[in-house]
């Protein structure tokens, strides 16, 4: 069994520096060059997979194992789940039953800016999160709030920040079955440790919100929306991270949310009706042309919820503790290394479970296309659609974990994350600035996961901090950092006024996507002193 080396260039902060080069071109290329993301994944494999032979001794016929089985992961775990998501809301789109249900939702959402924020950029932006992610939140969200009276740039910041607090269980939980995969940490308990750092930081978004789009004064009239927003959120989003794991939390958080802003309108709303800006209007006065009996009938309800419900429903079937159709295994492939800092085996392994989280997903929407009945045509329509969107990111899936295995494999991940350890405890307070960067950079919390979640696992182990610490802050981390993500941003403006306006989105974006990191920080050293126990094994 091949034996990792821990310092192989005989000076530590050489060695960390080598170790670094990967992702430092990876991270150059994807944010200076620009680099389609497929391509620059690809190119840094090249430069990997020579640096892990050459100065860390890795056996070449292993290190091309490592990474092939590392890919065939990425492609089954990641994007197996992540393309199906994709078919899913493509048939709603062409079907016309994502308009009927995006009309539904303006409908309810009231006149008032901070009702209509509050339902429709947190709660149905974190619905449109879960199912697919990579920026389609602010793509869809956006126009909407266009329409109701926010300027384009506002609009898009609103959407992003809204977009906070659902990234980590983005596009059916993509980012932890990553962080999972990389690290060998149990998925459950993944999901759970995020979940505890999520509902902390789901608390502040809602109150930013309303203070964006109606000001000082509003947000202090309409304090209990704040409150109800984040606590309904919490209430559908924790108790399933914890016990069903990542795949719905944010499905169940925004369902939840949605429903009970709904019937807390219904009781309570601001004495002053207030648009965008905090200006008052006349009571009555609408932004909206949408008024008929049918969208108040609870028929139309029911069709426009159906297919997230019968997701919901066979997803959680399926794959809830009580289902052993995802631990169904035909076969599996592993090379193992012996670890330069446990001295124990670490394997890359493809275990190929046919019955997974992607193919519940994909019996979901058979059961969506048995109760639309969409033409054969349309079908073919979806999926066409579906590869041009998201061919790039079926690459990506693959070659980042790829890149993650050999990372892993060859040693260099240990080499770097022994170099970090050398920095202290103080550690705990770059852990998630360093999934803010990955992000950031990246464009994608999967891929951020991909990159760091193996040191910040090993660099955790190296301070015998809790195992979970670091890297659920690494994940949490680069989802505070989506708003300022190139490859986000050019997905969330595509729908708006500022198509490659990017830039200016982005430093739009900075300061209070600073300000979420800083509270963030704030979170993490309240975990690591008071509630460590919530992040251990």
């Amino acid at each position: 069994m091949f034996e990792q080396t821990l310092n192989p260039a005989g000076n530590l902060w050489l060695t960390v520096f080598i170790a670094l080069v990967p992702l430092i071109v990876l991270l150059f290329m994807l944010a200076v060059l620009r680099m389609t993301a497929w391509l620059a994944t690809i190119i840094v494999g090249f430069i990997t997979v020579p640096l892990g032979v050459l100065v860390w001794h890795a056996p070449l016929g292993e290190t091309l194992k490592s990474y092939l089985y590392g890919g065939l992961t990425g492609a089954w775990a990641i994007d197996w789940i992540t393309f199906w998501g994709l078919i899913i809301f493509n048939t709603l789109v062409l079907t016309g039953v994502f308009e009927r249900f995006k009309n539904w939702m303006v409908h309810h959402a009231t006149t008032d800016i901070r009702i209509q924020t509050i339902m429709l950029a947190w709660a149905f932006g974190a619905l449109l999160e879960g199912l697919v992610g990579f920026g389609y939140p602010w793509a869809v969200v956006v126009p909407i709030l266009v329409g109701l009276g926010i300027a384009d740039l506002d609009a898009i910041r609103v959407a992003a920040l809204a977009n906070n607090a659902p990234v980590s269980y983005g596009a059916l939980g993509a980012p932890i079955l990553g962080l999972a995969a990389v690290t060998g940490l149990p998925l459950l308990a993944l999901s759970a440790s995020i979940g505890n750092i999520v509902a902390i930081l789901a608390i502040l978004p809602p109150w930013v919100l309303i203070y964006l789009v109606s000001g000082w004064e509003g947000m202090i009239e309409a304090w209990p929306l704040a409150i109800m927003g984040s606590v309904s959120y919490i209430a559908g989003q924790w108790p399933v991270a914890h016990f069903l794991g990542p795949y719905l939390p944010d499905l169940s958080g925004a369902l939840v949310s949605f429903w009970v802003l709904f019937l807390f309108v219904k009781i309570w709303r601001p004495k002053t009706i207030r648009g965008f800006g905090g200006a008052v209007l006349a009571s009555g006065k609408t932004s909206r042309a949408l008024s008929s009996s049918e969208l108040n009938s609870p028929r139309e309800a029911l069709f426009v919820w159906l297919p997230f419900i019968v997701l919901i429903a066979v997803v959680i079937s399926w794959t809830g503790p009580w289902s052993h159709l995802p631990l169904i295994s035909w076969f599996r492939l592993s090379v193992a290394a012996t670890s330069s800092v446990t001295q124990k085996p670490v394997l890359s392994i493809f275990n190929f479970t046919p019955f997974g989280g992607g193919t519940s997903t994909l019996a979901s929407w058979l059961v969506i296309l048995a109760i639309l009945h969409p033409s054969v045509q349309i079908i073919k329509q979806v999926f066409s659609k579906t590869f041009k969107q998201m061919w790039g990111a079926l690459l990506v899936g693959f070659f980042i974990f790829a890149l993650a295995y050999i990372f892993v494999f060859t040693g260099m991940a240990n080499s770097l994350a022994y170099g970090f350890s050398k920095i202290g405890v103080f550690f705990v307070v770059l852990a998630p600035i360093l999934g803010w960067i990955g992000v950031a950079l990246s464009g994608s919390n999967t891929a951020a996961n991909a990159m760091f979640g193996p040191v910040q696992a090993v660099t955790g182990r190296l301070l015998n901090l809790p195992v979970l610490l670091l890297p659920s802050f690494n994940s949490v981390g680069a989802e505070v950092g989506k708003p300022i993500a190139p490859q986000t941003a050019s997905v969330g403006v595509s729908t708006s006024k500022l198509v490659r306006s990017e830039g200016r989105v982005i430093r739009h974006n900075m300061g209070w996507t600073l300000i979420v990191l800083a509270y963030l920080i704030v979170i993490m050293i309240v975990f690591y002193f008071f509630f460590p126990n919530w992040m251990s094994l």
